[in-house]
């Protein structure tokens, strides 16, 4: 009776500590921890030690306590989902850019073996292996092309040897262990992040500045344009339907004998477009006679030198050809 009891009070302990942390924290971060030893976890707990806490646990056990903490705070609600498979939480009030940053940084390297799904693709570079010219044939098994070069086998070409999702096969694992890859990485992966009610993908924790503001503007150039389809003004739509507007009056001007000075403008320009042609070459002619003048006097100088070596170089050959029969 005694285990018993002490079970029952560690999962009491438990409760009590998930529950403090949904009160004391209103952002999660949901994290898969695949593959994660424990001795890696703990240099996860120290890294995040003052910015934010760990805990790990069974997932009936989360979805109990959760339940009951959503009667008094309902937006809990939205995580009761998303406790499936081997998660594990990151609760945190900081910024959750700087907490993705310490995860990634704790992520470790690992060899592919034999059965495992391979998380991410798997390239072996070209150049020497390090390997003896007798294991040429271990190589075209793989249908990997290699040579022989200095003494050891060289793999000719890059080759991509596992593909995301695929499972590992022996083949594939002793060679990678033989040039000493370790393809995979494992850590905490960041699945889902809670704040305050709110649960989006991780993706947006990329997002910069610039990114939102083109978010942005996109959303309100297609405001402005259901507005004006639609006939319903809008702050979005109404820049564009006061410039529309000066539009339609300034055709209707053109159109007929009321006139306005903007509109007489273009009236006097359709009228006699060639004295407005005329006008602007007229108007840049003294500028562009007096910055050419100094131009051409130095060109026609040149030209002078120019015919002068001319005839210097003539009285040379005797006035006549090259070779003087002229």
């Amino acid at each position: 009776m005694s285990g018993g009891g002490s079970k029952a009070a560690r999962k009491q302990a438990y409760f009590e500590k998930l529950k403090s942390y949904l009160d004391k924290y209103n952002k999660i971060i949901v994290v898969g921890a695949d593959n994660v030893g424990s001795n890696q976890m703990q240099r996860i707990r120290q890294s995040l030690r003052g910015s934010a806490e760990v805990l790990m646990g069974k997932n009936t056990m989360v979805r109990k306590v959760l339940r009951e903490y959503s009667e008094s705070n309902p937006k809990v609600d939205a995580v009761t989902p998303l406790v499936k498979n081997n998660v594990g939480f990151v609760f945190t009030n900081g910024d959750l850019a700087a907490i993705e940053q310490k995860l990634l940084a704790q992520r470790v390297g690992a060899p592919a073996k034999a059965g495992t799904i391979a998380p991410n693709d798997v390239w072996v570079p070209k150049g020497p292996t390090g390997m003896e010219p007798t294991q040429t044939s271990f190589l075209q098994a793989l249908n990997i092309a290699s040579k022989i070069n200095k003494g050891q086998v060289e793999i000719v070409s890059d080759v991509h040897l596992v593909k995301t999702g695929d499972k590992v096969g022996s083949s594939e694992a002793t060679l990678l262990q033989k040039l000493n890859i370790k393809p995979f990485s494992y850590g905490l992966t960041l699945l889902h992040i809670y704040d305050n009610g709110s649960v989006y993908e991780p993706s947006v924790l990329k997002l910069t500045d610039a990114d939102i503001i083109d978010k942005f503007r996109g959303g309100v150039a297609n405001v402005a344009s259901l507005s004006l389809s639609l006939g319903f003004p809008t702050l979005a739509s109404l820049p564009h339907a006061l410039s529309n507007a000066y539009k339609s009056v300034l055709a209707i001007s053109v159109e007929t004998e009321y006139t306005f000075p903007a509109a007489q403008k273009i009236k006097d320009y359709l009228a006699n477009p060639s004295a407005f042609a005329a006008a602007a070459p007229v108007a840049a002619a003294p500028a562009a006679a007096a910055k050419g003048a100094a131009p051409a006097a130095a060109a026609k100088e040149e030209k002078k030198e120019e015919k002068k070596e001319e005839s210097d170089d003539d009285d040379m050959f005797g006035g006549g050809g090259l070779f003087g029969d002229d």
